[in-house]
């Protein structure tokens, strides 16, 4: 049982958020080419009784807003008020790329591959260590929400390291229908946090560029379901229609470039040599079918149809076929939660055509 860090009051930089305080404050990471300084818009939540200390991060990759609109949703309406410990919230953290649209950071580096960093090394490097000593080092758990990159989209998933215990009381606490089993890149945020005594899952839903309604439910359901799992609010857990634990995923590929018929969509649960694709020429000749090399579950997929050989169609977690037929049972059960939503708007995304 992780025991809370004694972290009140709480600081950023020469920002204090005393007992009982609601502030937003400002982290300074960079510097413009005029000297004008660069900073990250935070909102730190305290209670007036000690507890534990949760970080929700978004936009890692600037292009992946999602997240920032999972926590921009969470502050909209009422005021949060805890119980006990202290809540930070970060909606943007690459404030550069949230700004340009893009996934990096201008010197191109991959602030999610930077990760612990070093405040004398590239921008990326510098961002990481600050983000490292400022927040992670300060927090006993965190959350951070991301999209699948760029031409691809994410059946809702949480991605954590099994293997450590408090991880997996994280993990499972968030309620999320799928959790896949790893401790994440070399350089990952979430990979060097848990390394530093800060136990960190992400969640990976939907495409880049965007904040899809139904995928914002399940977010908040998760952060929600953290809060109330270590006392922090009140309430009942939000629990999914199943919880499948994902030891291995599997892509498949194309096999010859053309143009894509797709058989399924994110979230369809599938057989071994299920067809998933059509690959036709750009004349219109059917060339090839793609097919599922085992049973599981759709939890990415291209959303480009042109492809070439070796790119990737679905990201399958794989099942046994006992398994899968039972989780795929119970999620038909269940008419109206949002995975049976985030299943019907992730499709429309794609041209899905019967076989």
């Amino acid at each position: 049982m992780m025991m809370p860090k004694n972290n009140q009051p709480f600081t950023i930089g020469d920002q204090t958020i005393a007992p009982g305080e609601t502030k937003d404050a400002r982290l300074e990471i960079s510097e413009t080419y005029t000297g004008d300084k660069i900073c990250i818009p935070i909102r730190v939540i305290c209670s007036e009784e000690p507890g534990p200390c949760i970080l929700i991060t978004a936009a890692i990759h600037g292009d992946e807003i999602n997240g920032t609109g999972i926590i921009h949703d969470f502050l909209f309406g009422e005021e949060i008020v805890l119980k006990r410990g202290i809540l930070v919230l970060v909606p943007v953290v690459n404030v550069f790329g949230f700004e340009s649209h893009e996934r990096y950071l201008p010197d191109r580096r991959d602030l999610n591959r930077s990760f612990p960093g070093s405040p004398n090394g590239s921008m990326a490097s510098r961002i990481a260590d600050k983000l490292m000593v400022e927040l992670v080092d300060k927090c006993d758990c965190a959350i951070d929400l991301h999209t699948a990159a760029i031409q691809r989209t994410n059946y809702p998933n949480v991605r954590a390291d099994l293997s450590n215990r408090d991880v997996r009381r994280i993990a499972t606490a968030f309620g999320c229908a799928l959790i896949i089993d790893g401790k994440g890149p070399t350089g990952s945020f979430r990979r060097e946090a848990t390394r530093r005594g800060c136990p960190t899952i992400i969640l990976e839903a939907g495409e880049p560029h965007k904040i899809e309604p139904s995928l914002l439910q399940i977010g908040l359901n998760g952060i929600r379901n953290i809060l109330v799992d270590f006392d922090m609010l009140d309430g009942e857990i939000e629990k999914p229609p199943f919880q499948a634990l994902v030891r291995k995923t599997h892509w498949a590929r194309a096999t010859v470039g053309g143009i894509l018929k797709f058989h399924v969509s994110p979230g369809d649960f599938v057989n071994k040599g299920q067809p998933l694709a059509t690959n036709y020429s750009i004349l219109g000749h059917k060339q090839n079918v793609i097919e599922s090399p085992n049973y599981g579950m759709i939890i990415g997929m291209t959303t480009m149809p042109a492809v070439k050989p070796g790119e990737p169609i679905c990201n399958i977690a794989a099942m046994s076929e006992r398994l899968k037929k039972r989780y795929c049972e119970k999620l038909q059960a269940t008419k109206q939660d949002p995975y049976t939503q985030a299943r019907k708007d992730l499709a429309t995304n794609l041209d899905v055509v019967k076989h």
